[in-house]
């Protein structure tokens, strides 16, 4: 695919003003420089409207809305259960889950299992955070995303991987959470437009004289197959979505596990301004995950009647992309780099959050206050520089090792879901039982963990044929029971719990409350139609 004089005029532009605009919604407040707090929690002041963008622009990068989309023509409209159960996940992030970590000022996710169960899993979750955000989730998206470039622009796939993640770096480098947080609203902004004239201009295509109305309803008359949520066990990609496990299974733990407890998306709930703003942060990431299927999916439907012999289903939004004129090839093209962009942005921070306060600050730690909180000046721009560090040493590895670790891999993004699926079911029941069950202790914790690895591979080894999800959730219920029997047989430590649950309250508002029922009453319509 070419890109024209005006297209690449219209990326730089892009580039230029995002990268000047982060900077300057991050400077430091007159008088002082930047603290931990400002740096990995934008100093606890985000607004709904920056969470919820956020928390959009870190979920989607390049490699998803390729994978969905080719997903999508091999497929069809099932894929989009990844999106819209997402959206119900956000709900129960937004009532139950919130409200404890902000009571808590919880920072990071290793420091919230270390209050609740201790030292040991803290330390243990820590280093094993960092080593799956670098080597697995960093590496992909940097290595995904380089390949997108390369297919669509043309650019040496070795020079796109280090300038896109040399830009994510310097793009946060100095402002940290609160510059990409504050930017991502402008992310999503182009994204989304830049997703729905793709859509519109399939459709177009295809409805011809008639407009896109039509060319919907010719897409669902001429591929009706792909327009099935709830797929059948006789077909082809059962494994993948094991019919109603979509809705009441495994993709449960995989999005409780990613919205809820993931430290480099809840971190922009954990900066919110309260706890109001933050409710409203995730409500409004619902209503746009039910909108990202039409961006991401509908363009892979649509290529089954456009571009029908495609060679690799991952080739359809690419092919799509041909459609666009020049000017809207360019910002198109910009909405991509800018879902790789704040994504890599995003986990660097995330991955310098967890490295600082929770091994650093915690086995060299400096004298002076806590992150946030009267803190000592010295001891606040030390940490901060530690951050930075940490940062630009994971972009120096994971472009380093990207190559090595996915080169050679055919399959990557099925590969690194399989492998975090391994670990999923057990982070969900130590975060579910640490929350809501006090019994729960380090012993359990550890027991769940280790049960986990152990539980997936048997099953993977013994029971190949047992669809993804359905095994995530064998697993977890192993993971729970094992959990609970251990906190049951071993004494739990005196004063290991120091998670404050009494003064945490669960009630929403009214406009929380109409909110969630709309996006319910959304997804209800939308599985019934297309059961």
């Amino acid at each position: 695919m070419k890109l024209s004089a005006l297209d690449l005029v219209i990326i730089g532009a892009y580039a230029i003003a995002i990268f000047v605009l982060a900077q300057w919604v991050a400077r430091d407040k007159s008088g002082r420089g930047k603290s931990s707090g400002d740096y990995f929690l934008a100093s606890r002041s985000l607004p709904w409207w920056a969470i919820g963008a956020s928390l959009i622009a870190s979920n989607i990068s390049a490699e998803q809305i390729i994978g969905m989309s080719g997903s999508g023509y091999a497929i069809g409209l099932a894929i989009a259960s990844y999106e819209w159960m997402a959206a119900a996940t956000l709900l129960v992030v937004g009532k139950w889950i919130l409200p404890v970590f902000l009571h808590n000022r919880i920072a990071t996710m290793p420091q919230f299992l270390e209050q609740r169960y201790g030292p040991s899993i803290r330390n243990l979750m820590a280093v094993f955070w960092l080593a799956l955000y670098v080597f697995v989730n960093l590496t992909s998206i940097a290595w995904l995303g380089s390949i997108a470039v390369n297919k669509i622009a043309g650019v040496d796939q070795g020079a796109a991987l280090w300038m896109l993640a040399g830009f994510a770096l310097l793009y946060q480098l100095y402002g940290g959470l609160k510059a990409v947080a504050m930017t991502d609203i402008v992310q999503v902004a182009l994204l989304v437009s830049g997703g729905l004239l793709v859509s519109g201009l399939t459709l177009d295509k295809i409805g011809g004289a008639d407009g896109i109305v039509a060319g919907f309803h010719t897409l669902v008359a001429r591929a009706p197959g792909h327009f099935h949520m709830i797929l059948e066990p006789e077909h082809p990609f059962y494994r993948d979505l094991p019919g109603l496990s979509v809705l009441i299974g495994g993709m449960w733990l995989a999005n409780l596990s990613y919205w809820g407890f993931n430290q480099y998306i809840i971190q922009r709930a954990l900066a919110a301004r309260d706890l109001d703003q933050a409710q409203k942060g995730v409500i409004f990431a619902a209503f746009l995950k039910l909108l990202m299927p039409v961006i991401i999916v509908l363009p892979g439907i649509a290529a089954v009647v456009l571009a029908p012999e495609l060679s690799r289903p991952d080739e359809a939004y690419p092919t799509m992309m041909h459609l666009l004129p020049p000017g809207i090839l360019g910002l198109v093209f910009s909405a991509l780099i800018a879902a790789v962009i704040s994504s890599m942005a995003s986990k660097i921070n995330s991955i310098a959050a967890i490295f600082t306060l929770d091994l650093f600050d915690k086995h060299w730690p400096v004298a002076g206050g806590g992150a946030g909180s009267d803190p000592d000046p010295e001891r606040e721009r030390r940490l901060v520089r530690v951050g930075r560090i940490a940062a630009t040493a994971a972009v120096v590895l994971a472009a380093t090792t990207a190559r090595p670790l996915l080169g050679e891999s055919d399959q990557a993004f099925q590969f690194i879901q399989e492998f975090t699926g391994f670990f999923t079911p057990g982070i969900t029941a130590i975060f579910l039982l640490g929350l809501f069950w006090s019994r729960a202790n380090e012993a359990g914790a550890i027991a769940a963990a280790v049960a986990s690895v152990a539980c997936s591979y048997l099953l993977k080894s013994l029971w190949p044929s047992l669809p993804f999800l359905d095994r995530m959730g064998w697993v977890f219920v192993a993971a729970m029971a094992l959990a609970a029997a251990v906190s049951l047989l071993v004494k739990p430590r005196p004063g290991a719990n120091k998670v404050d649950l009494g003064g945490v309250g669960f009630r929403t508002s009214t406009g929380f409350n109409v909110a969630a029922l709309a996006v319910i009453a959304v997804l209800v319509a939308l599985y019934a139609t297309w059961w």
